[in-house]
């Protein structure tokens, strides 16, 4: 049972980060396409529409199927990690990133699917950044947070769980009180 509230609630919870995505979209093509933007912090940063046919800067321009394809895999990946994880606190942070990285891919390949192009419109011109949006976001952040846990949080053993037949390993009991090595943390 808790295993189905674990999965509904990150169904969920995509669906409402991919909904935010879509509706910014839908807000930027309404408000912002055929006029110069809209400046929010004169000289740093303003709303500027922008269909992206590639990557960032325009990279790639028309590679769409490059895209759908990566955007897929990205999404298969986070539903199986996402799946494979224990139910364990410790991994709630990487069930949430699963979920999160997935909305951003989900959010991008679903504009590429009906458009052909992504809709950007989030522009910092003091640095003159690619114009992006919030699933670019949730991507870029994910990544970044999951990364920082790979690297600070977690062990090398704590990802035996993905491997198929490796379920058991993490969760070796001790002579002490039979209690997982990782409970603890």
């Amino acid at each position: 049972m808790r295993k189905i509230r674990s999965i509904l609630a990150g169904c969920l919870g995509l669906l409402l980060l991919l909904t935010a995505d879509q509706a910014s979209k839908y807000w930027a093509v309404q408000n912002l396409k055929g006029t110069s933007g809209i400046t929010v912090v004169p000289g740093v940063f303003r709303f500027y529409y922008l269909e992206n046919h590639g990557a960032a800067f325009g990279m790639l321009d028309q590679a769409q199927g490059v895209f759908i394809f990566t955007a897929a895999l990205i999404l298969l990946l986070c539903l199986y990690t996402f799946l494979r994880l224990p139910g364990k606190g410790k991994y709630r942070p990487l069930k949430l990133l699963c979920i999160v990285i997935g909305a951003g891919a989900a959010g991008n390949m679903l504009d590429r699917l009906l458009f052909g192009y992504v809709i950007d419109f989030l522009y910092f011109s003091l640095i003159d950044f690619p114009v992006f949006n919030l699933a670019d976001c949730y991507i870029c952040v994910g990544i970044a947070l999951l990364a920082l846990l790979i690297l600070t949080y977690y062990r090398n053993d704590s990802f035996s769980f993905l491997i198929p037949g490796k379920e058991k390993e993490g969760r070796e009991e001790n002579a002490e009180g039979g209690r997982d090595r990782y409970e603890s943390k």
